[in-house]
């Protein structure tokens, strides 16, 4: 299994943990900073569902009047570790 850390941007949060395994499953999303209940609701809804699929679902997911948001940012940082 692979561990990564990402640095958000545009978000609340200050950096993303998680793993994926070799199936391309996601485990253990863990969000530094930002709004706690929400960001750990996140971690458990995704955890050992692929992350193409999840990546896919929260692109584009938008936080107020920002463009971004800590799920976006999330699909983001799956993004970056599946072209690894």
């Amino acid at each position: 299994m692979a561990s990564f850390s990402f640095q958000p941007k545009g978000v609340c949060s200050q950096e993303i943990l998680f793993e994926v395994d070799e199936q391309g499953c996601v485990h253990n999303v863990q969000f530094i900073g930002g709004c706690p209940g929400n960001l750990a609701a996140i971690g458990k809804l995704v955890e050992g569902a692929n992350a193409r699929q999840v990546a896919g679902l929260l692109k584009g997911n938008t936080c107020g009047d920002k463009r971004t948001s800590c799920a976006d940012q999330l699909a983001c940082a799956l993004e970056q570790a599946l072209a690894k």
